[in-house]
């Protein structure tokens, strides 16, 4: 629910701010405090997000035999919104997990021996500081912020968007998760929604993980709805989701509303399309089955990978069409530099021939503040798409290709340091040549890290049939 809540605050930037600040006084918070040993920020945005099954106040009817027990967790995400705020990933660490947790302070004060334990045994024990120190030290990803949800404030915050519809494949007859429906497609309230994310054996194969992807796929449907479903613009109904979050979650002391509203304003652009959601990729573990540990080094790679800012992508949903995508191979790029620093046209063209594209030239230019990338007027049908293949490849700040005339200038044919040639014997290229002027502002090309394969049919997006999650 952080993700849905920052896109609803990209609403409050826009008017009503004394409001909003009286509201957000209502907010619990809680400090991060893990240390001062952490991972560098990369200018990406960290946040946790926990479901907590605490059964005190108004979730007493979850379990009130529970009650004064402290809280456990059944869900791990952390989302991860891109420096340049063009991409989001929702990544679920599965409860069942053994990991070696780091030495904690306990929910007691008392200190809590590393060792190997399941994941969720973090907050459980230790609470949502021991949580993020774990993440931390397994991922090497910096946590920004955390956000803490409950039972009843998830179920308020289902309520204030009028519901959302799912697909059952068969009846389902869960009395602990409190959810009898019959087959086929509902719009489910609150109370039906908790029980839906929450069973486990009446749906999917029962096991954490298909609960999870049933998860994932139900948020991506929650984001689209607020972003697609006009929350933003109806006073009223933005109010009463507004409403329901602020009680329903637990934030650090770090997120307030100055800083909420700082995120929204970064991420505007951002929507339920760009959100995908994937879970760490795990193995049974040998010496209990019913349990997972982290596969190796598939899991290691998607940790570098989202520390360098990799986009994780799908595979097709079969049957349904997409519109072309113009791939890096089939881009020409002419690199010319305008930094006045010796050598740097070389250094990028080497950067973008090591991800697949076909750099032709590499030449000077007049020394310029911006960078730019250009397309020739004849190319006016396609430029745009082969333009825009370069820019996302540019680290922290997409620029837009220009149309126009692009810079007749003195340049030489691209030859690789490296010992292999930029475009690959035989290949067919009919499309513009693209050209990359390197400004004074120059970002940078984005690292380009493989997702595993193993995981590529395991990302949820806006386009996951809802119900996969339950079959």
């Amino acid at each position: 629910m952080s993700v849905a809540l920052t896109f609803v605050l990209v609403a409050a930037v826009l008017g009503g701010y004394g409001y909003y600040r009286f509201l957000w006084s209502d907010l619990e918070v809680e400090p991060i405090e893990v240390g001062a040993s952490r991972p560098p920020d990369t200018g990406a945005l960290n946040v946790l997000l926990v479901g907590s099954d605490s059964r005190e106040g108004a979730n007493q009817k979850y379990g009130a035999t529970t009650v004064g027990a402290g809280e456990r967790t059944d869900t791990i995400m952390l989302l991860h919104i891109a420096p340049n705020r063009d991409n989001a990933t929702m990544i679920s660490f599965p409860r069942d997990s053994m990991v070696q947790i780091p030495e904690c302070e306990g929910r007691n004060g008392a200190v809590l021996t590393g060792g190997l334990r399941q994941i969720n045994s973090a907050f459980n024990d230790g609470g949502i500081n021991c949580t993020i120190k774990t993440l931390e030290s397994l991922t090497n990803i910096k946590i920004n912020h955390f956000v803490k949800v409950d039972f009843a404030g998830f179920k308020g915050i289902i309520n204030a968007i009028g519901g959302i519809e799912i697909c059952l494949p068969k009846a389902v007859n869960d009395k602990q998760a409190k959810l009898v429906l019959g087959p086929g497609k509902h719009v489910v309230n609150g109370e039906q929604a908790l029980g839906y994310v929450r069973t486990r054996y009446s749906l999917g194969d029962g096991s954490d993980l298909s609960r999870i992807e049933r998860q994932q796929i139900f948020l991506t449907q929650v984001l689209k709805k607020i972003t697609d479903g006009g929350l933003l613009t109806d006073p009223a109904k933005l109010n009463d989701f507004l409403q329901a979050g602020i009680k329903a979650v637990t934030v650090d002391s770090g997120l307030g509303l100055d800083r909420m509203l700082e995120i929204a304003n970064s991420v505007q652009g951002l929507t339920a399309k760009q959100l995908k959601g994937i879970t760490v990729p795990t193995v049974p573990y040998p010496e209990d089955k019913a349990r997972v540990q982290f596969a190796e080094p598939a899991a290691r790679d998607f940790f570098e990978a989202v520390r360098n800012d990799v986009e994780v992508t799908a595979k097709p949903t079969p049957g349904k069409s997409a519109a072309p995508e113009v791939k890096r191979e089939q881009v020409r790029v002419q690199v010319l530099n305008a930094t006045g620093e010796q050598g740097k046209a070389l250094q990028v063209a080497d950067a973008l021939a090591a991800q697949g594209f076909v750099v032709t030239h590499v030449g000077n230019a007049a020394t310029a503040p911006l960078t730019s990338i250009r397309y020739a007027k004849k190319d006016a049908t396609d430029g745009p798409a082969y333009g825009d293949a370069v820019a996302g490849r540019l680290s922290q700040d997409k620029r837009k290709p220009e149309e126009g005339k692009v810079k007749a200038l003195t340049s030489q044919p691209y030859k690789s340091s490296s010992a292999s040639p930029s475009a690959k014997p035989g290949q067919k290229l009919d499309g513009p040549v693209i050209q990359l002027v390197i400004g004074r502002d120059w970002p940078g090309v984005r690292v380009l890290t493989a997702i595993p394969d193993s995981l590529k049919d395991k990302v949820v997006d806006s386009n996951t049939d809802p119900c996969k999650g339950t079959r």
